[in-house]
């Protein structure tokens, strides 16, 4: 208010800039002056002058508005660099068959946003988090990894599937688990989500054979299956069109569970904000 005075030498000048009736620009510089012990305007018929006391006020009043106003730009400007970017780590299944078309739908609402996506399994994804590497990410394990936050955004199941040629393609009665557990399988690396959900649900049946091969990618695993290498455990997410085609069947399994969470993950403490939280509005689960 002291400085619209300042400009205009006149309350009432002062008041229509800020948008305020005259009564209430009084109200608001006799307040001031009550607060500081000091009065600040001289009024009379011919306006408003600034006192002594008023002019030194205002030029420290300035000088917090201007301070005030480059605060606004240096944050304006770090939101605009911020949102000008997203940088994503997502485990295989997750980056291969879901982000593409949430990523989309991002692409909607932000345009002029870039966004670049690291896939790995669900150890890296942490380790780029924590690294300051990305600012979301997404993981398949059976748990938020430690030092992370997270929310579940999908569910998934893994499925025991093999080339048509396999004996399990053709058997009639199901798996159970010490069979599955005993047998060697085409299996992800260690550290993915997959793994851990399968070294998990088989631990109490005498735990997951050595591998017949260890792979580092979902489409690595489904093409050595395919080929007829050997049965493999794959997210149902990534088979759908070769269980649809006969290229691989699925073998029905009893009496273990392959289901898991599919997670965004973040730095605990550190909630997602600008695009990355728009791309978690567009990916969480709804039942």
């Amino acid at each position: 208010m002291l400085l619209a005075v300042a400009r205009h030498g006149s309350l009432g000048a002062a008041a229509r800039e800020v948008g305020i009736t005259q009564p209430a620009a009084s109200s608001r510089i006799r307040s001031m002056e009550r607060q500081l012990g000091v009065a600040l305007v001289d009024r009379s018929p011919r306006g408003s002058r600034l006192t002594d006391a008023g002019a030194l006020v205002t030029d420290w009043a300035r000088r917090i508005v201007e301070a005030a106003e480059a605060f606004d730009a240096g944050a304006q400007a770090l939101r605009g660099r911020r949102d000008s970017r997203l940088r994503v780590a997502a485990s295989m299944t997750i980056a291969e068959y879901l982000l593409p078309g949430w990523l989309i739908a991002l692409r909607a609402e932000r345009p002029d946003t870039a966004v670049s996506l690291q896939a790995g399994n669900s150890a890296a994804v942490a380790e780029r988090l924590f690294a300051g590497d990305a600012d979301v990410g997404f993981v398949e394990g059976l748990a938020v990894p430690d030092g992370l936050d997270g929310v579940v955004v999908a569910r998934d199941r893994l499925a025991v599937v093999a080339a048509p040629s396999h004996p399990w393609a053709r058997r009639r009665a199901p798996l159970d688990p010490a069979e599955l557990a005993a047998t060697p399988l085409v299996l992800r690396e260690r550290g993915s989500g997959t793994r851990q959900v399968l070294d998990a649900a088989l631990a109490a049946h005498g735990g997951l054979a050595r591998p017949l091969l260890e792979l580092a990618s979902t489409t690595a695993v489904k093409a050595a299956a395919v080929s007829g290498a050997g049965p493999a455990v794959l997210s149902e997410l990534a088979i759908a069109e070769e269980l649809a085609s006969r290229r691989l069947v699925a073998v029905p399994v009893e009496g273990v569970l392959l289901r898991r969470d599919l997670r965004a993950v973040w730095p605990a403490g550190h909630r997602p904000t600008g695009p990355a939280r728009d791309l978690l509005s567009l990916t969480r689960d709804r039942p």
